[in-house]
């Protein structure tokens, strides 16, 4: 595991509680999560719903980039 070479920065409880509860998530979870709102956003654009489909598809990225901070923090941990 990682040491904090400086404990000027530490992180807040908040965050310690977080990622301590989304490290318990399946990794794939949020891979999952990203590709059903992409298929969301297919199902709304073939109904002509062009606004709620580009609303929904711009959750994608969102989840996966959740999905790598939860890999960050189960592989390296927090302080």
């Amino acid at each position: 595991m990682a040491t904090n070479l400086n404990p000027a920065h530490t992180e807040g409880p908040v965050a310690k509680a977080i990622e301590e509860q989304t490290a318990k998530l399946p990794s794939d979870t949020f891979l999952w999560l990203a590709l059903g709102s992409m298929g969301v956003s297919l199902t709304l654009q073939l109904l002509k719903q062009k606004n709620k489909s580009l609303f929904v598809g711009q959750w994608a990225a969102p989840f996966l980039l959740l999905g790598l901070y939860n890999k960050l923090v189960k592989l390296e941990g927090h302080d």
